[in-house]
Formats: structure tokens, sequence, C-alpha cells
């Protein structure tokens, strides 16, 4: 097993240990909405779905990049993508740096379109390799080998630092995303991993022509927690904790960007916890909510499992529409709260 895949594998363990998530709150509580008692609408027949990106979804989902060590990807991928077919929302697949690096793919290769033939499926990759070895032709190689339907680019550098070789200049990271931006012929996608992304931030992605950006804010998982709890040295792993909640609240996140860009797509990710959350993140704007580190316990169970947690997390989003009077998502945007 190479460095890399070790990493992974200890990713996948610390996410479902429960060992590092963040101690600071999304801000999800922090939103109520206005009960309405009389809401003159059959809960059976509102409509959930949506369009993002040019494709219909039957549900504002997006199962968020993850990954796993080389025994369990190709389980987890599976598991979503056969899942993602049947309950109509997007998938978006973990780092496929190995793979475009000559290493085993683990189920990120052209046979996660057999289980999943229509729905967006997400390609990933790291915007700092983008400065470190691998440019325009491995970013069409990770869409081509997925048959994906857009790219993601993640931002990491809080990560990087604390993790044992990891990147730690960003210079020209903005520019190489302006450069990659009209050569590739998919839409790309910026995400952060857990630290959310500012104004300023999302202003000069914007400038770049990205296609959208998923927030992925402080309240779920904590990389710098991951990392610290992987440090082989005490002084990496006290920093780790140190940063543990550094970074912006994906409610704060999802609110100031979709006040500054009102028509730029938004993904909230980051301490989405069940279909509640979801229905006050898309009240605050977002148009897609993403899972991470709650979907890594049911893939790994099978695709059944993926299936249920997508099904109670829809049923808890239909609900919130049904007692607010919302007939679907554009009229949940106007919901009022308290």
């Amino acid at each position: 097993m190479t460095d890399i895949e070790q990493r992974k594998r200890d990713h996948i363990e610390i996410v479902l240990s429960g060992a590092a998530r963040h101690s600071a709150s999304a801000g999800f509580e922090g939103i109520s909405f206005e009960h309405n008692a009389l809401p003159e609408l059959s809960f059976d027949v509102i409509d959930l779905s949506t369009r993002f990106l040019g494709k219909t979804l039957k549900l504002p989902f997006l199962a968020s990049s993850m990954t796993g060590g080389p025994a369990d990807s190709d389980r987890i991928n599976r598991a979503i993508a056969e899942a993602a077919e049947q309950c109509g929302f997007a998938m978006g697949v973990g780092s496929q740096r190995i793979a475009l690096s000559g290493g085993k793919a683990h189920g990120l290769d052209r046979h996660l379109r057999d289980y999943a033939p229509t729905i967006p499926i997400y390609a990933n990759l790291g915007a700092v390799q983008l400065v470190n070895g691998m440019g325009l032709d491995q970013a069409r190689r990770a869409v081509e080998e997925i048959g994906a339907d857009a790219l993601i680019l993640h931002l990491n550098p809080v990560q990087e630092v604390l993790q044992k070789d990891g990147d730690h200049d960003w210079r020209g990271v903005t520019k190489a995303i302006a450069d990659l931006v009209p050569k590739l012929a998919v839409p790309v996608i910026v995400k952060e991993v857990g630290f959310g992304i500012s104004v300023d931030v999302a202003r000069r992605l914007h400038e770049c022509g990205i296609a959208a950006i998923d927030v992925a804010g402080v309240g779920g998982t904590s990389w710098a927690a991951v990392e610290g709890r992987r440090a082989p040295d005490q002084p990496t792993h006290d920093l780790g904790e140190l940063f543990r909640d550094w970074g912006i609240p994906t409610v704060e996140a999802v609110a100031s960007l979709r006040a500054r860009f009102p028509d730029l797509p938004l993904i909230a990710s980051g301490g989405v916890r069940h279909g509640l959350d979801a229905a006050k993140a898309i009240r605050l704007g977002a148009d897609l909510v993403g899972q991470a580190a709650s979907l890594l316990a049911p893939a790994m169970q099978g695709t059944e499992a993926v299936i249920a947690h997508v099904e109670f997390f829809a049923r808890a989003l239909r609900l919130a529409c049904f007692a607010t009077g919302s007939k679907d998502l554009r009229a949940l945007r106007k919901a009022p709260l308290r």
C-alpha cells in the first residue's frame, strides 16, 4: 500500500470514529421557520426536484466527495452510485490523484457509469495539484475516466500544511484555475473541505469563470483534526487540535455568498445533518446540499443503507416544505423565518 493509499484509509477510519468533528456549529440551530398550521398542500405531491448545472435532479442532494482505503473505495463508490441512480441525486467522487498518477482507480473508472448511467457525477482534483505536476491533460482525464458531468477542484490549504508531505506552496493556484476553466469541456465547481469559502475568495473564483461553489463550511468533519490525529509528532497533533474549529460556519458562508452573488449556483455542505438542515440551507440560498461523513457508514453497509439514509433525508425536507406551506423548493426559498 502506498503512503497516499494508507492516508486515505486512515482518513475514513478517523471520520467514521467521530473523533474529528468540529466542536463549533454549522449554525443551523439558529435558523427557525415560521410554522404554517394551514398549508393547503398534499404532503405526497410536494416537488423536491431541481436543476443544477443544466441537469435535472429528483432531490437537491449531493453525495459529497469522499474516498477510503483500497479495500473500501470500490464498495463505497458503487453503493453511492447505485443509490444516486435510484433516488435521483448527484454524486461527487473523491480525489482522483492516485488513479491519475498511475495507481489503481479504486472504483473511479468507467465502471462507475455502469452503476449510475443518468445522474450527474462530478470528478475531483486538488486545486493545488494544478501548480504541482497536474494540468489540463490530467483534468481532462479525470473527467473522461468516469464520464463526469463536471470537475470539482477542492481547496484544502490548512489540511495540506498539517499533512505529512503536504503541499505548502499555493502560489499561482488562482491563475491556474482561471487558465483551466475555459479550456475544459465541462463546468468547474470549486469546494473547500470544511473550512468554508469567504466572499473575497468567492469573488476571485467568480472572476475565474467557475460554474459553482460548494462552501463546505465549519460544522461537520474538521480536516485539521483528522490530520492532527494522523500526525507522527506531538506538535503537529497539537496544531491540528488548535485549528480544529478554524474557518467559516456553513450558514454564514451560504448567506454571505448568496447576498453577494445572487445568481451563482451554491452547494451547502459542512454539518448538514438531515433534511431539516437542508431546508434551512436552501432557504438561505443554497441550490444543493451535500453530505459526506454522514453517508460513509451507510455506504460501507451497501446500496440499500444509502437509499434508506437518503429517503429519510428527503422525507424530512418534504416535511419542512409541508409545514411552511411550500409546494416546491422555489416556494421554500421564500418561506417566512421567525
